[in-house]
């Protein structure tokens, strides 16, 4: 018999309460979830259903109001600013919708922001590389595609080695053969360094590339599905 997967985020009654105007919004009521090591866990569900927040909570952008969650044996829940910081400098790569590139830093040294300050980082050459852009690295955003820009804010994330990649949204801004593409370098990169993969997306087709896929609604759980076949992204039809 093959060992249970290890769990890396697990929450326990997870809510998260935002108070507008004397109204109390509840973006998170109640969630209970494991997320695996090395899986591609697609997140669906309308905007407003609680999947960003989520998200945020997992990579330590954001504190939860009630309920718990941990990374592996370390509980974020209650952390304060200077070690939830540390944590995501250590283990957790960010991917966004929009790229958040330095337009006046090559795609090298954009990449070099995050080499610079982690633990055991991988050269930047080869995290462009990873990601199919080594003979850009000297480019600059605006002489970059849009896809282009993706992969080298890819390449930003993983030349860390963080043990989770997070993506919100991540072909949210691309057109279809140009999305594909980003999905194919994420699908590569959770294949050959076995990172945890949570993918944020309103496009229900990529759901067929993941391992598992989580569908939110009115801030909780609707339903966890299990792939047991799964799609290539070019395989995959918009």
């Amino acid at each position: 018999m093959s060992p249970p997967p290890q769990i890396v985020f697990r929450t326990e009654g997870l809510t998260k309460v935002y108070v507008t105007g004397g109204i109390r919004l509840h973006a998170l009521a109640g969630i209970d979830l494991a997320l695996y090591r090395g899986e591609i866990a697609v997140l669906l569900g309308p905007s407003g259903s609680g999947k960003s927040t989520l998200l945020n909570i997992l990579g330590g952008l954001d504190h939860a109001t009630s309920g718990h969650v941990w990374f592996r044996d370390l509980e974020l829940t209650g952390l304060g600013d200077r070690a939830l910081t540390r944590y995501r400098r250590d283990h957790v790569g960010f991917v966004f919708q929009f790229y958040n590139l330095v337009a006046s830093l090559s795609a090298r040294e954009n990449v070099q922001l995050v080499t610079d300050v982690a633990r055991d980082p991988m050269d930047a050459a080869e995290a462009l590389d990873r990601v199919g852009l080594g003979a850009r690295r000297d480019h600059f955003p605006s002489e970059l595609s849009g896809g282009e820009q993706q992969r080298v804010a890819i390449a930003r994330a993983i030349a860390k080695r963080p043990e989770v990649l997070l993506c919100d949204e991540p072909t949210g801004a691309l057109d279809s053969k140009t999305g594909v593409a980003v999905l194919e370098v994420l699908a590569e990169i959770n294949a050959s360094l076995g990172t945890t993969t949570v993918v944020i997306t309103h496009n229900a087709a990529i759901r067929a590339m993941a391992h598992r896929v989580i569908r939110f609604a009115d801030g909780k759980i609707a339903d966890v599905a299990v792939n047991d076949t799964r799609l290539s992204p070019q395989d995959i039809s918009w």
